[in-house]
């Protein structure tokens, strides 16, 4: 207890010195904090899986895919008055503007979307002008939110969230059977900790918060599965003590193993929190993506694998703010750049202080592709 003790003092000073920012740059800067700190057409076009599931092997198609979370899987919701992911220079590998992803491309919700033969899925905020895409499903994932209620009203939790989507089912724009026969991705990165130490958090209140953070995230879980859901993918959370936030201490050299530990933990209580709900459900429908061992075997790759998962620099992320308080996008009165960006990003495995590059993310899924073939 002690040694945990001793351990979060220093997780709370180190995270402490991360925050103290104007209210504006905040705006940019805990969207990402922490995390961070997202179909089938007509037909059958989806990816086949053949999964045995207690009455022997059938062949699973899904149809469409649904997201729930925060900027590991926001591919547009949060408004562009708010976000760093709408400004110059997110974006410039895809679509070539920003276009409200956290990473200059492609993120998990992408990779995630064509592993199983689908189209990403159109952003809830962005519901009416792409109507075309509601076939593919939809992400209702707020870059900045948590299980609980973060930093700003105007960032929907998970709970509500799934609110929009339940909703949309009672306006029959979604019926159970899409559900049924679709898959869910779930992105909980870290934004609830944040919140709470932000917010005056103590340390003996951080051991307690956790087990309530990964409570409240079982709770949305179980839900999701009660409105109809059979596959649902929830994120374990990735090393925050190797986010650029954490490694500029050290000039981008070292992870921060304090952090890591803390993060541990929660891993830990998801990974019982999800079998439980797996045994009380007597089916394994939900499995728990390891961002955290993912995160760690790309960043300590050592030679090249045929994926070419290697990366020079992995902790030292490519978008960088040139002055005190600057960050990824910022820009003086005059709309001068107060940040610089790597010359070529494709080298680079996080893109600016909490996230991936669209390569980073690439490498990461390539680590987790086998684990969720077995699952889907």
């Amino acid at each position: 207890m002690i040694h945990f003790i001793q351990q979060s003092f220093f997780f709370f000073t180190v995270l402490r010195t991360y925050l103290t920012f104007s209210l504006m740059e905040l705006s940019a800067i805990i969207i990402s904090f922490f995390c961070c700190c997202s179909l089938i057409t007509s037909g059958a076009q989806g990816s086949a899986h053949h999964h045995h599931d207690g009455g022997g092997d059938y062949v699973f198609r899904p149809t469409k895919l649904f997201v729930f979370g925060d900027s590991y899987a926001d591919t547009g919701n949060v408004r562009k008055a708010l976000a760093s992911s709408w400004k110059v220079p997110y974006g410039i590998t895809f679509p070539g503007k920003p276009a409200g992803r956290f990473s200059d491309g492609l993120i998990l919700t992408d990779y995630f979307a064509k592993s199983l033969g689908l189209k990403t899925p159109v952003a809830y905020a962005w519901r009416k002008i792409g109507a075309k895409k509601l076939r593919y499903g939809m992400n209702f994932a707020y870059g900045g939110s948590g299980v609980f209620d973060t930093l700003w009203d105007l960032l929907p939790n998970m709970t509500a969230q799934i609110d929009f989507f339940e909703n949309l089912m009672n306006e029959s724009l979604y019926t159970k059977w899409d559900l049924h026969s679709s898959v869910v991705l779930v992105s909980l990165a870290g934004n609830d900790y944040g919140a709470f130490l932000q917010n005056g958090g103590t340390i003996q209140g951080l051991q307690a918060f956790i087990p309530r953070v990964v409570n409240q995230l079982a709770v949305n879980l179980k839900r999701i599965t009660e409105l109809g859901a059979r596959k649902i993918v929830v994120t374990a959370l990735q090393p925050l003590g190797c986010l650029p936030r954490a490694t500029q201490l050290t000039s981008f050299q070292q992870c921060n193993a304090t952090q890591n530990t803390a993060v541990q933990l929660h891993n830990l209580l998801l990974h019982q929190a999800v079998a439980k709900l797996n045994n009380d459900t007597k089916r394994s429908n939900i499995f728990v993506l390891d961002l955290y061992d993912s995160f760690t075997t790309v960043l300590y790759q050592k030679t090249d694998l045929k994926e070419r998962l290697k990366f020079k620099s992995p902790l030292k992320p490519c978008c960088v703010g040139t002055c005190a308080g600057c960050f990824c996008g910022s820009v003086d009165e005059k709309g001068t750049k107060l940040y610089t960006v790597c010359s070529d990003p494709k080298s680079a495995f996080f893109w600016d202080s909490s996230h991936p590059t669209q390569a980073g993310w690439r490498a990461v899924y390539t680590t987790l592709k086998s684990s969720l073939e077995q699952f889907i």
